[in-house]
């Protein structure tokens, strides 16, 4: 196929990074990352980023907040009794907590302040407020899914915690049998 377009099926090799050089993920010697383009299931600004590609071209761009994971949100800071922590788990100050949302979909949280009766909870991605820097390889461009859909098992980097992928969730990117940052 020529140019990337919507709808298409796109596999991509990728390597995220923060504005200081660390890199948070990457796909690099591994399987790529597979993704329908416009179809919601990765943040939008690589999403953006990739459209308009070719097969075996390379590209590096910065994609701001409102394009990734949107700014800190102070609704997701939660305070909970720590009666309510199984009495197996040690909850310590920074450790991520892994949360299941209602719909079954893991979601990172980290502890960031602990008293004798309450933990705090900060729900947002780490990655929320930061521009992300990602290097972008398109590998191949189809009008069907290459890989099985397999959902996301994937732990990145600082997270970005727990937290994975450039999708709009916090949760996986693609969904189409691979994950991303």
């Amino acid at each position: 196929m020529g140019i990337a377009k919507p709808g298409d099926f796109v596999q991509v090799f990728y390597t995220g990074s923060l504005t200081n050089g660390e890199v948070f993920d990457s796909n690099e010697g591994g399987t790529p990352l597979e993704f329908q383009l416009n179809s919601g299931g990765i943040i939008p600004g690589f999403n953006d980023a990739v459209l308009g590609m070719e097969q075996g071209q390379e590209k590096e761009v910065n994609i701001p907040p409102d394009m990734a994971y949107g700014m800190p949100d102070e609704r997701m800071i939660m305070q909970f009794p720590l009666k309510d922590v199984p009495s197996h788990m040690k909850v310590e100050l920074g450790m991520t907590l892994q949360l299941t949302t209602p719909d079954g979909r893991p979601m990172p949280a980290r502890v960031t302040a602990l008293d004798d009766e309450n933990m705090t909870l900060d729900l947002n991605s780490p990655l929320a407020g930061q521009t992300l820097v990602f290097k972008i390889r398109v590998a191949g461009i189809t009008d069907q899914p290459t890989q099985m859909a397999a959902g996301c098992g994937c732990g990145c980097g600082s997270e970005p915690g727990g937290g994975c992928g450039p999708d709009t969730s916090g949760g996986c990117g693609g969904g189409q049998g691979g994950c991303s940052c």
